[in-house]
């Protein structure tokens, strides 16, 4: 082995890296999923629609998110300490969701999102960079789902803590809590869940910065150099982006409204809903993304160059007829049941797509790269995934006991597009895949 290509790290090693920055990972949607839950209590207290009250989980978290994503944070992930980045968002998005618990009006609600957006930027880019210098490629895949399994165990939790929140203190207007003073209901979920992702914090700071591999001259780099590469291979970086776009859009109409649809459609309590539906996305989600990375290392070390593309492809395909599925069937427990296979298959093609990303970008590129994937990711999924569904519900059919029916319309037209659109990167992927294994 050549002084210029330095060894893997230990594996042990490399397996905590994947477990503290997986933590990091479930705090992140822990923060990001609390409002699901809340719904209800916010909008009785604050006086706004479900359209609105989406704006909260979508434009006002994505846009900072996204856009600091790319710039200034994808610059310092492929230059400076990554670990670092990576601690100060957690401390600083923790933060963001303390205060979330002390605004009592829809405007400061909305200020303290986007800086929950500002410090959850650097996670990600970091993370991928990170991730892709402590393991080997023929790990990588299942490396990255384990990382990814943070977002369902993060909702898993966040739905589980908030439902006996809003079932013991949801209704009442104000509490009076020692040094704190007056509490609203729904602002407890974001006092219990948001100062403890600062000890994450100072966990991630436990991690060593790994070694860039193959990185070049990183100084160099400019976001010129990113977007020549994105062009030149457009086939497969807008194919993947736009595509795995569409499925983040109807993953997170599902997300956000599942709650919301079983109260309303179905009459649940609020503790029913939270360890009906919390539980099943902590199990089914985890295994779904884990259970494609796995696959996807599997058929690559199989032979088949498009593996991972296999993976976001089937994945498609299934999504739709289970979301009919779910949300429109009429006795709420085959409609809980129907939620484990939708949540299963809505999970499966994440580990994959980020194992594909970083399997042809070169390394110097990766966490720009990755930044620039997140932010259109990002702003079509989050932005829009549970606008999307609420604009259907609340403008469309003006009434939003039919929220059901605004998440099937999302998907009905989303999945079959990311379909279409992975199929079309395909080739231009196992051209790249084969190159970079040369």
């Amino acid at each position: 082995m050549s002084a210029a290509t330095p060894p893997w790290p230990p594996e042990r090693e490399a397996r905590r890296a994947v477990l503290v920055l997986m933590v990091a990972y479930i705090f992140s949607y822990i923060d990001r999923q609390i409002l699901a839950m809340l719904v209800g209590p916010i909008k009785a207290d604050l006086g706004v629609t479900d359209f609105e009250l989406s704006l909260l989980n979508g434009l006002a978290f994505a846009v900072c998110f996204t856009v600091l994503g790319v710039w200034p944070v994808g610059q310092w992930a492929d230059r400076g300490n990554r670990r670092n980045l990576a601690a100060a968002g957690v401390f600083l998005w923790s933060l963001m969701t303390a205060i979330c618990g002390r605004v009592t009006s829809y405007a400061g609600l909305f200020v303290a999102r986007v800086g929950v957006g500002v410090g959850e930027a650097t996670l990600a880019p970091a993370a991928y960079s990170m991730i892709a210098d402590y393991v080997p490629p023929a790990r990588r895949g299942r490396a990255l789902g384990l990382f990814s399994m943070g977002v369902y165990l993060g909702i898993g939790v966040a739905i589980m803590v908030t439902g006996l929140v809003v079932q013991g203190v949801g209704n009442l207007s104000v509490m009076h809590w020692p040094l704190i003073g007056e509490v609203r209901g729904w602002q407890v979920a974001f006092l219990i869940l948001g100062p403890p992702g600062m000890l994450v914090s100072l966990w991630l700071l436990s991690l060593r910065e790994p070694t860039r591999r193959d990185a070049g001259d990183t100084a160099g780099v400019r976001y010129a150099d990113v977007w020549r590469r994105i062009r030149e291979e457009a086939g497969f970086y807008a194919n993947l982006t736009f595509g795995v776009s569409m499925l983040t859009l109807t993953f997170n109409a599902v997300a956000f409204w599942v709650p919301a649809h079983l109260l309303r459609a179905h009459e649940l309590s609020p503790l029913q809903v939270a360890f009906s539906y919390g539980p099943i996305m902590f199990v089914a989600g985890s295994l779904g993304i884990l259970a494609g990375g796995m696959l996807a290392d599997r058929w690559r070390a199989a032979g088949r160059a498009d593996a991972e593309l296999q993976v976001i492809l089937y994945s498609a395909l299934a999504l739709a007829p289970l979301v009919i599925a779910a949300f429109q069937v009429s006795d709420a427990a085959l409609a809980i049941a129907l939620l484990a296979p939708l949540l299963f298959v809505t999970s499966f093609p994440f580990g994959a797509a980020s194992a594909a990303l970083q399997m042809v970008t070169p390394n110097r590129l990766r966490a720009r790269t990755s930044a620039i994937y997140l932010l259109v990711i990002n702003l079509l999924g989050i932005g829009l995934g549970s606008s999307a569904a609420s604009f259907v519900s609340d403008v469309l059919l003006n009434d939003e006991q039919r929220i059901g029916d605004g998440v099937t319309a999302v998907a009905v037209l989303a999945a079959p597009l990311a379909a279409a659109l992975i199929h079309r990167a395909r080739p231009t992927y196992r051209r790249l895949t084969l190159t970079a294994a040369s």
